[in-house]
């Protein structure tokens, strides 16, 4: 999967991006058609807290839409592994609900010869 990966007002250890890349290539276990994604890692900054929380945002690109996820937690570690069970579990809600799509659309309907001349009678 190709992902772009950025780091919002601070550059990222190459340790984890590697960390993040090869957690998100785990998710093509669950549903193999997704074609790319973008992964923003912030800090957020609020004022009451001197120890600064982590965000992880998460866009995933599957054909017919895309999944999203924002997970907060102390590392960006911790962040991501939320992360990923929140993916996780959309992934495989949007991939039951595709099935179900499927599965409600009608079949066209057949014709036989003796239905046809009955109507022309």
């Amino acid at each position: 999967m190709r992902l772009q990966i950025q780091a919002v007002r601070f550059t990222a250890d190459e340790r984890l991006l590697t960390f993040i890349q090869q957690k998100l290539n785990k998710l093509e276990t669950f549903y193999d058609n997704i074609t790319s994604g973008d992964v923003f890692l912030k800090l957020d900054k609020s004022e009451s807290n001197k120890v600064h929380k982590k965000l992880v945002d998460v866009k995933l690109y599957v054909p017919g839409g895309s999944v999203f996820v924002s997970e907060k937690g102390t590392t960006f570690e911790e962040a991501t592994d939320l992360a990923i069970d929140t993916l996780k579990m959309r992934i495989k809600k949007f991939k039951t609900k595709k099935k179900e799509v499927r599965a409600r659309k009608p079949l066209p309907m057949v014709h036989t010869e003796s239905e046809e001349l009955e109507e022309v009678e």
